[in-house]
């Protein structure tokens, strides 16, 4: 199937879930990923859900992260490069929609991407090889370019993975895990 195809067909999938299947499924991904190997790090960043995109929300992995004594990075998204900032998030961080309802940190305390070990990252669709279908901006794949080489890339799905995405591009690049509410999916290191 085209990405194309998997993005409209992920998107039809979400827009039927309600908010309780989303509250109940984003609940079983969030207890599913204290299996993830990655806990002795120290810096997350991790997305804040766009409720209108019935996203995985990801504010009960916020709760674990904070729970745990995580530094917790938000990202911003600059629309007009393509690229992303990113903020440690605390109770002095002031948080707004922008103009595609993503919830973003308007300032703060800026964090270097080198500095980031672990990340969520949001998606509509990932395959059993660790690849991944976005909005098609290429912001994560632009940030995860930017990162160091040994980061953690951790996918969250409320879907399985499709046998395999083609359309890949040098640019994409795969996860390490995905997080479904049933299992945790690990990739081979490429």
């Amino acid at each position: 199937m085209r990405k194309s195809d998997l993005r409209k067909k992920y998107k039809e999938l979400r827009l039927k879930l309600d908010n309780a299947e989303i509250e109940k499924l984003s609940l079983e991904i969030a207890n599913k990923s204290l299996e993830l190997p990655v806990w002795d790090h120290r810096y997350y960043h991790i997305f804040l859900s766009i409720a209108e995109q019935k996203e995985v929300d990801t504010e009960f992995l916020l709760h674990i992260l904070q729970g745990k004594d995580k530094e917790v990075i938000i990202p911003k998204s600059h629309p007009e490069t393509g690229e992303m900032s990113n903020f440690l998030l605390t109770d002095q961080t002031v948080i707004k929609k922008n103009r595609w309802n993503i919830p973003e940190p308007q300032d703060g305390i800026e964090v270097k991407t080198e500095k980031i070990e672990v990340v969520f990252i949001p998606l509509l669709a990932f395959d059993k090889k660790g690849h991944r279908i976005g909005y098609g901006k290429g912001f994560y794949d632009r940030f995860l370019a930017a990162c160091r080489p040994d980061i953690v890339k951790i996918g969250l799905s409320f879907f399985e993975p499709v046998e395999e995405i083609k359309e890949l591009f040098s640019s994409d690049i795969p996860l390490n895990y995905c997080v479904t509410p049933d299992k945790v999916y690990k990739f081979k290191a490429k």
